[in-house]
């Protein structure tokens, strides 16, 4: 029970309203008062008010509040010059046109909307607060909760949701009548429009004298309303679709029912994976099944999106099945379907996967005591979306070519580059112009009486397959912020710029006399050629016992990064830096990466150094951390350090640390190996740019030299003696990073594979075992066949995590690749925010400097390993995106070129093959094969027989060396540009 004391004026000339709760507890009742001050100093924020700037007070900053509303805002015939005041389900659905450059300036963001949006989506929260920023938007926010004018106490039997509609309603009130009051007598009438999309809300509105309208009311009046009408999302009172001749989804149960089914254990919970292969088959992994489950059909998918978090529920185990082993593409399913209304009978079950799913039926019941078989399952809930902006293109078959020059507004179908995922309905006025084109959507929807998602457009990238368009395609499909760094971030570099020098003296600053002078150790660098964000370098020097001093120098990017600044914010967002083949998105600014930071040769630089005493067979004597000032002698590319090392001429002490490097890196490579360290292996390729014309030249597969590895071994030795120290000291928040071990059953179909074609098998007793076995499965009549096992030995392993160390037991920090009992990242800090944060633990672990409260929070380090693994694996995305697509550039030039491949997967209608030399795979469909109705799949053996385009008989299976002649075309579907192989 709660009561609302009536507000009082303090001396201060607060005021003061009191809320008394009564609680109930254990049949005791606590009486707790509950208070809340009101100012009346609160400003409107409006350069129009002649009252506000002289009732303002300054801060504790002695800083006044930017009026940021213009004195001239946007004129609409309807409305005059107005200010706009949105409603939280404006906000929440239509973030994407807020933020669109010609639409809605100078909006009053009313505090109870933002907290509202905060408590129901933080990342929206977070694009709102970036508009409350900009300077070009003028988005204000007003206090409404602490000013005397516009609170609102809740009222006897009110909902909380009808007090902050009441509450809103009356801070449009309070600003309407507060212009008109004190506006400028120079300045031309200014009105307040709500833009609210509940009819009820926009009645009381009206009742009240308030300008109220539904977002897409609102917007057809702008001048520019015409454009914008394409932007607005389907939602009440906006553009609709209607389904009246579709049929319907299961409805989802009940937040009640699917908490009360996770709690007894009817119901699974976890995230949905889509197959790339057939969009009509999706897996969830639940801790209580050794196997994922398998949901098979649109109907058991029920309106889920690839990564969704979801609720399943078991189906019974006569309809367990194994995988399937057909490929299933949604354009060949739904080639007919209609996305205009009425147009054709869209029914949920094409008749096509009626007969898919008869198919599967069939072979689930002669499969019955089969040991691949999987438990199945139905979605019956969505818990979280992860829903985002997609990037796509028209579908041609959508459009009717009469309807292309009109400007009417008609349905069409958006396909998605990521095959996994549904076509998405949109109504445009532009569906003729944006043909070609790669565009950027929001899904709004996805009603249960809807075949697909509905959305709205939000931009065009440009033509398919230009530079520009694909590259922000792939940014966008991977979540990469690309945008340049702002000016608030800029402003936390030194005012110097490149000016900026190591202080000469170091008896000054208290932080610089702490600092380990190492200005006359013969350090160098070894890195890819033309790197410029240089963040290690190392030295190596013999003591007089006959032992080595071995030094590692990681750049000292905390020395500018400071926690608590716009700088470090946008760090912590962006989490890595992203390495495309033609460009670089930093996570840091350039200045830094490349200059303050990067361990160029010849000039002092601050560093963070490990400095261990080793013996000569590589056993760690004595480890310690430092603050540094170093001076690299030099900069070597791979390349260049190995033919130092290897010429026999160079006698000079830094060539003989170099050699010392390698000796020593060669004993530590070996330990680990002896440990249990896995050596595996990706096909990874490098593609070679034009330097004048910027076009992708030819392909390579990327030589690994003896340098690399010596560079890898001690950031390897670094990463894990930081991690023990960091641990150390904070036993509840050390940022480390871990490597589960797999589980057998990753490994069970490529085990099967081994042992049916090869008569050999992998052990997954432990990575010891792993290890060794791997090293056993060779086939002396191909040398290439242990890389390529090791290839896909790779993808049936865990992703590393990263994590603070309260989240597991000690046992379970173990990193299974490495083989080493505790890991982390320290060696990197330019281009990963977990290396900054593991500097500022082992400064503070050393005694350099006290650590952030945000490095020493469980929940708050929890977060930070959230975003940061999240922003890790994206940025490996589309890295492998931008090989991807150069890759497709370079075999445009090379068409019809025959090349070696390899069968790794078989399907009942297809194979793929991979090509080593460009790191890619291809799908070779069966009737491209040969005679679709005369093959024959061998599910156990892993082979199909067909007929080929000679009519001659032909098996071929996993594992097997074919030549494929490879043409480059643009898929179908996606209009990606995509290898496709045929077999010679």
């Amino acid at each position: 029970m709660s009561t609302v004391i009536p507000k009082k004026r303090l001396a201060s000339g607060l005021t003061v309203t009191q809320k008394v709760f009564v609680r109930s507890r254990n049949g005791g009742a606590t009486k707790v008062v509950s208070e809340h001050y009101l100012r009346d100093d609160i400003p409107c924020y409006s350069k129009a008010c002649t009252r506000c700037p002289e009732i303002v007070k300054p801060d504790a900053n002695n800083q006044y509040p930017n009026f940021v509303l213009s004195d001239s805002p946007v004129y609409a015939e309807k409305y005059g010059h107005h200010y706009v005041v949105l409603d939280t389900n404006i906000v929440l659905l239509a973030i994407d046109l807020l933020e669109n450059k010609d639409a809605f300036c100078d909006v009053i963001v009313p505090q109870t909307v933002l907290e509202e949006v905060r408590n129901r989506s933080f990342p929206i929260y977070t694009r709102l607060r970036a508009l409350c920023k900009s300077d070009e938007k003028r988005f204000a926010v007003f206090h409404n909760e602490f000013s005397e004018d516009t609170f609102v106490s809740r009222l006897l039997n009110e909902t909380i949701n009808d007090r902050n509609d009441r509450a809103i309603r009356r801070c449009c009130d309070y600003f309407q009548k507060h212009l008109n009051q004190h506006r400028d007598k120079k300045v031309k009438q200014i009105n307040v429009v709500f833009v609210c999309n509940d009819k009820k809300n926009r009645d009381a509105a009206a009742g009240a004298g308030i300008m109220a309208d539904s977002l897409v009311d609102y917007v057809t009046n702008l001048p520019n309303g015409e454009d914008l009408l394409d932007f607005v999302p389907n939602m009440e009172d906006g553009p609709s679709f209607s389904h009246k001749k579709e049929t319907k989804f299961p409805d989802y149960y009940t937040t009640a029912r699917l908490m009360g089914g996770i709690k007894n254990g009817t119901l699974y919970q976890g995230s949905i994976n889509i197959s790339s292969y057939n969009f009509l088959e999706g897996t969830i992994s639940v801790p209580s099944f050794k196997k994922p489950l398998i949901i098979m059909g649109r109907e058991n998918l029920n309106r889920s999106f690839n990564g969704d978090q979801v609720v399943v529920e078991l189906l019974p185990k006569s309809k367990w099945k194994t995988p399937s082993n057909e490929i299933v593409e949604e354009e060949n399913m739904d080639a007919n379907d209609n996305a205009e209304d009425g147009d054709s009978p869209n029914e949920i079950i094409s008749d096509k996967e009626r007969l898919f799913l008869l198919k599967e039926a069939q072979k689930a019941s002669s499969e019955e005591s089969s040991t691949r078989i999987q438990p199945t399952a139905k979605i019956v809930g969505i818990t979280k979306r992860s829903w985002r902006f997609y990037v796509g293109q028209i579908s041609e078959n959508s459009v009717a070519k009469d309807s292309r020059t009109s400007n009417a507004a008609r349905n069409c179908f958006v396909i998605l580059m990521d095959r996994s995922l549904p076509k998405i309905r949109i109504r445009t006025r532009k569906a003729g112009e944006l043909l070609g084109q790669r565009i950027v959507v929001a899904v709004d929807s996805w009603p249960s009486t809807s075949k697909y998602p509905e959305g709205h457009f939000v931009k065009s990238l440009g033509a398919i397959e230009s530079v520009q368009a694909e590259t922000e395609a792939l940014l966008l499909e991977h979540s990469v912020e690309y945008k340049p760094f702002s000016k608030k971030v800029l402003e936390c570099l030194p005012k110097e710029g490149h000016d900026w020098k190591v202080p000469t003296k170091l008896d000054g600053d208290e932080f610089i006399k702490k600092r380990k002078d190492f200005r006359d150790k013969l350090v160098c660098s070894i890195d890819p050629p033309g790197c410029v964000d240089i963040d290690d370098a190392l030295h190596a020097k013999q003591l007089p016992d006959g032992n080595w001093e071995v030094g590692v120098h990681i750049a000292d990017v905390t020395n500018f990064v400071k926690p608590n600044t716009p700088l470090d914010a946008e760090g912590a967002y962006r989490g890595t830096s992203v390495y495309l083949v033609d460009k670089r998105i930093d996570m840091l600014p350039e200045l830094l990466g490349t200059d303050l930071c990067s361990l160029k040769p010849y000039v002092d630089r601050f560093a963070f150094s490990v400095i261990w005493t080793l013996d000569n067979d590589a056993n760690i004597i004595d480890t310690n951390f430092h603050k540094s000032i170093i001076r690299s002698r030099e900069a070597f590319s791979y390349e260049r350090a190995q033919l130092r090392i290897d010429d026999a001429s160079q006698q000079d002490d830094l060539t003989k640390g170099m050699r010392a490097l390698l000796d020593l890196s060669i004993k530590l490579k070996q330990q680990r190996l002896d440990a249990g360290a896995l050596n595996l292996a990706s096909p990874e390729v490098k593609v070679h740019m034009d330097s004048e014309t910027a076009d992708p030249g030819e392909v390579e597969i990327k030589k690994l030299l003896a340098t690399n590895s010596l560079v890898e071994e001690f950031m390897l030795l670094a990463n894990i003696s930081v991690a023990k120290k960091i641990y150390d000291a904070f036993p509840q928040t050390a940022m480390l990073r871990r490597h589960a071990a797999p589980p057998a059953t990753n490994f069970e179909v490529l085990n099967e594979m081994l042992r049916v074609r090869k008569n050999m098998s992998i052990s997954l007793d432990s990575s010891k075992a792993l290890a060794d076995s791997l090293d056993r499965c060779v086939d002396p009549q191909d040398p290439y066949f242990n890389t390529l096992l090791r290839i896909m030995a790779t993808r049936c392993m865990m992703a590393a995590e990263y994590f603070p160390s309260g989240m597991f037991s000690y046992g379970e920090f173990r990193h299974y690749g490495l083989a080493s009992e505790i890991y982390t990242h320290f060696t990197s800090p330019i281009r990963r925010y977990c290396d900054v944060v593991a500097h500022r633990q082992l400064a503070a672990a050393i005694g350099y400097e006290s650590l952030d409260f945000s490095h020493r929070d469980k929940d708050k380090m929890e977060l930070i390993c959230k975003n940061i693994n999240k922003r890790h694996r994206n940025a490996q995305f589309a890295g492998r995106a931008s090989i991807e697509y150069y890759v497709g550039q370079v075999m445009k030039n090379n068409n019809n070129d025959t090349q070696e491949g390899y069968i790794i997967k078989v399907f009942s209608n297809g194979i793929v093959v991979l090509v080593p030399k460009f790191g890619i795979e291809g799908l070779i469909k069966l009737e491209v094969l040969g005679d679709a109705n005369s093959a024959k799949f061998d599910d156990e053996n892993f082979s199909l027989s067909f007929k080929d385009q000679n009519g001659d008989a032909k098996t071929i299976s996993v594992f097997e060396h074919v030549n494929v002649q490879i043409k480059s075309v643009l898929d179908p579907a996606t209009s990606k540009r995509k290898a496709q192989l045929v077999l010679v």
